[in-house]
């Protein structure tokens, strides 16, 4: 490993960090906050002559990933970044993406959606786009931001996976915050990403193919729908392996789910992105007083981590999901879905709860912390809540 850079930077300086190491042909992309960051400093890299990358300034954010798409899968590797109604925006684009089987890495700088208008953090924009075949890393912190990114790459032109990967961070609080980084030596990044080796592109005339085809027929569409989903089943191990590979390089670990105290603890939260922190700093509290309790911050979202999620809450007798996102007129929200469903064929169940938080920026105080972990004591001696789903936080609670 060649020296590292030690820098105090935020989430969007250090995403446009990798992607100028890595130097995609071609990035497409519209301003919006808290992403627009991202892509100023990048255009810069290339007015400085620092990137060969043929960079796009679109009109939209649906046209930021049509763009992509067509660099993409004319075998050009090709990038973007987005937030909140810009994701929304690209909903059509998702999933031709994915469909396509287009390696596009996307940042996004999760944000509130509207209506009300709101600017800041919280994971509806990401969680309302969980279903469009997308490969989904949470980042916690700067440092994972980068690191996701980097992944990213790797991980979408994999030969076996050939899937669009978004490298998701929490908005203002990762993406504004300053932090101490770590950024990695050029040539290592590039040595680990390694080059760009299409496979079926439009621009290859010596082996001419088609895209995006019209396909009416239902056994042919459903074909390619089940190919997508083993394309996502198969594609775990591969970004567990890519993760190892990336720790040999830059001594940083990564891993599906991030565990804190896990080792015996009774009563554990579970959560993705930033406010994993401050639960985390509530742990160590705790269990300084003797208490058994405990952290999962969720790192990959698609595909979900199932059987290491069920393995990590395999002593918990109660848990917490924290979800900064709704998921309206169903029982739970998403991430309290895909933890019942992990924990479904489990022998020992724990308890489970669900809480939402955070929403549009709402603070996540120490206070707040100390509530789910009490709650979690309730839980355990059966006083069930009255509702499915508890709001927490802000001027909306329970």
């Amino acid at each position: 490993m060649r020296d590292v850079k030690v820098v105090a930077s935020s989430g969007d300086l250090m995403i446009a960090e990798a992607f100028r190491q890595i130097d995609p042909d071609v990035v497409a992309a519209y301003p919006i906050t808290p992403q627009t960051i991202i892509v100023e400093r990048f255009a810069k890299f290339v007015a400085d002559g620092l990137v060969h990358t043929e960079y796009v300034q679109v009109e939209s954010e649906h046209s930021a990933m049509s763009a992509t798409i067509g660099a993409s899968a004319a075998g050009a590797r090709a990038a973007t970044a987005t937030a909140s109604q810009g994701l929304a925006f690209m909903w059509e684009e998702l999933h031709v993406a994915s469909g396509m089987r287009l390696p596009i890495v996307m940042a996004n700088a999760n944000r509130a959606l509207s209506a009300p208008i709101n600017i800041h953090g919280d994971h509806s924009d990401a969680m309302g786009s969980r279903d469009t075949g997308w490969i989904m890393l949470f980042a916690e912190n700067a440092q994972e931001a980068y690191d996701n990114t980097i992944l990213a790459f790797k991980i979408a032109e994999h030969p076996e996976v050939r899937l669009p990967v978004m490298s998701c961070l929490d908005g203002f609080v990762t993406s504004h915050a300053l932090e101490r980084c770590e950024i990695n030596d050029d040539q290592d990044v590039k040595d680990f990403v390694g080059p760009n080796k299409p496979q079926n592109a439009l621009l290859d005339t010596d082996n001419p193919v088609s895209h995006g085809m019209f396909a009416n027929l239902g056994n042919v569409y459903m074909e390619v729908k089940y190919a997508e989903r083993l394309a996502m089943e198969n594609s775990l191990p591969i970004i567990k392996n890519i993760g190892d590979e990336w720790e040999q390089v830059c001594g940083r670990p990564f891993a599906p789910i991030n565990t804190f105290g896990l080792e015996d603890a009774e009563k554990v939260v579970v959560i993705i992105g930033s406010a994993a922190g401050n639960f985390r700093a509530k742990a160590r509290e705790l269990r300084a007083q003797g208490e058994k309790v405990g952290v999962i911050g969720v790192r990959l979202f698609r595909p979900f981590p199932y059987q290491e999620l069920a393995e990590a809450l395999s002593k918990a007798k109660a848990v917490a999901v924290l979800d900064r996102a709704d998921s309206f007129g169903s029982r739970e929200a998403p991430l309290c879905l895909e933890v019942k469903s992990a924990l479904y064929d489990a022998e020992n169940r724990p308890l489970v709860r669900n809480y939402v938080y955070g929403l549009g920026g709402a603070d996540v105080t120490m206070e707040l912390c100390q509530k789910v972990f009490e709650d979690l004591d309730d839980l355990m001696n059966n006083k069930k809540p009255a509702r499915e789903v508890s709001y927490v936080g802000g001027r909306s609670k329970e």
